[in-house]
């Protein structure tokens, strides 16, 4: 088999055998891997472990302490932000007298 005039690929039946049996190998491997896939989207999904659901339960539970106390911190800042307002609204309206 030649590619142009300067260069020349040969072919042997033992490499054309080979390289038709990879195909076929791969081609197999293919259909193999999609019928697993098709298997495993049947199957039921397993359940959750009383282990990983109380695991979740506790991390949500601290998520809401952690959040809870945020709140808290909050809303101190917030009175303290009034009682400021409070103090400033009284000494301008002293000085306006």
């Amino acid at each position: 088999m030649e590619l142009d005039k300067k260069t020349k690929f040969t072919l042997s039946i033992e490499t054309l055998i080979s390289l038709t049996v990879s195909i076929f190998m791969l081609v197999g491997m293919w259909f193999s891997l999609q019928a697993d896939i098709e298997e495993a989207k049947e199957l039921p999904e397993p359940p959750v472990s009383r282990t990983e659901y109380d695991l979740k339960d506790q991390m949500i539970r601290n998520s809401i302490m952690n959040t809870e106390e945020k709140v808290e911190k909050l809303e101190e800042k917030v009175d303290d932000i009034k009682e400021d307002t409070k103090m400033i609204n009284k000494t301008l309206l002293d000085m306006n007298k």
